[in-house]
């Protein structure tokens, strides 16, 4: 049963692989069961490739199916296509097509298994591209929110600033007033006269400028931190709403880039691995010598061929025996006086149809 389902892979006739010798028999068989096991590593291949895309197991297992049907089909359709003739420069152009497409079939095969093999170095690389994109995106994010922030901080600090100064004025001119009442500057003299009283006095008004000056900046510094605030939560939430997709930096396209960046030699062995497994039945098939089953299968051939040319000879032959029937016959029917008074008679009623046909339409016209 399983060697008889391995012909049926291998694209080989059953009825004449049933005849044939056992060593035919199981050259054909490990010949379809190596187009099966391709099949099968592309289905494993394509739903894992697949399942990376869409996260989901029975879409990847159904496209996996189809794709491995599909790569089951094409090398069967590879393999069954290359006869032997016994002529090895024949059989290597038959075979040339059918190896560029094997190749194509073996690359397509091992990328996404090269992706699983190669996960959690692929993993490593995906996670300090991630991060250099969470960092680039914090730089971005902070490019369109800095200037005004920067703008927004800046005049909450002139507030405070004005505020400070307002003080230090208000301190000197304290120094100012007490020493004068000492003694030690102005007019050196000592007690509270009439510079006493006027320096005292203007320290007294700069100390209410004070007051409504801190009212006031209280106020707008209050303002203007509630705008920093929005600012920087507006920020935050950017940066956080962001952040879900650099994560999502994972998919099929992601990872293939990443195993570029690995070093070249391991996946290049896993893809002559495949490529091996995918050409073998071509080669074997091309590589063993000409042996029964291709003798009865060319056999079969030439008397189909035989057959096709043996038909279409007879119906060229009949054709052109009917052809010379025919013309006899109608040499011979011209002859007849019957024939000719027949047909002239027809003709006469024809043309007198057509006489009257005419008239009566030029009649119509006319009136």
């Amino acid at each position: 049963m399983l060697k008889e389902f391995f012909w049926m892979c291998s694209g080989a006739d059953h009825d004449l692989l049933k005849n044939c010798s056992k060593s035919e028999q199981v050259k054909y068989a490990g010949i379809g069961g190596t187009v099966f096991f391709t099949a099968v590593m592309a289905f494993i291949a394509s739903a894992y490739a697949l399942f990376t895309v869409f996260d989901s197991v029975y879409t990847a297992v159904g496209f996996g199916i189809i794709w491995g049907l599909l790569i089951f089909n094409l090398d069967r359709f590879i393999v069954s296509t290359i006869k032997k003739q016994g002529k090895p420069w024949i059989e290597l152009g038959q075979a040339i097509p059918r190896i560029i497409l094997a190749i194509i079939i073996a690359v397509v095969i091992a990328k996404p298994l090269e992706l699983k093999i190669f996960e959690k170095e692929i993993n490593k690389v995906l996670l300090e591209q991630k991060n250099n994109l969470t960092l680039q995106n914090k730089e971005q994010i902070a490019l369109q929110y800095s200037p005004e922030i920067n703008r927004v901080t800046t005049e909450i600090q002139g507030l405070k600033d004005a505020i400070l100064n307002k003080e230090n004025e208000i301190n000197d001119l304290y120094s100012t007033y007490i020493a004068e009442a000492e003694g030690r500057e102005g007019t050196l003299k000592i007690g509270k006269g009439p510079v006493y009283k006027e320096k005292r006095e203007k320290h007294d008004s700069s100390l209410l400028e004070l007051q409504q000056l801190r009212e006031e900046n209280k106020n707008l510094i209050a303002d203007k931190e509630i705008v920093l605030k929005d600012l920087r939560e507006k920020q935050k939430l950017q940066t956080t709403n962001s952040q879900p997709i650099i994560d999502g930096f994972d998919g099929l396209m992601a990872r293939i880039n990443a195993l570029d960046k690995l070093p070249w030699l391991p996946s290049f062995f896993i893809f002559l691995l495949f490529l091996a497994i995918e050409t073998s039945p071509i080669f074997a098939k091309f590589l063993s010598q000409k042996g029964e089953y291709d003798l009865k299968f060319a056999n079969h051939e030439n008397k189909i061929q035989v057959w096709v040319e043996q038909q279409k000879n007879q119906r060229e032959e009949l054709l052109k025996t009917d052809i010379i029937l025919n013309n006899k016959v109608y040499y011979d029917i011209g002859e007849e006086e019957k024939i000719y008074a027949y047909k002239k008679q027809k003709a006469e009623d024809l043309m007198q149809l057509q006489s009257d046909a005419f008239y009566k339409k030029q009649q119509d016209v006319l009136q």
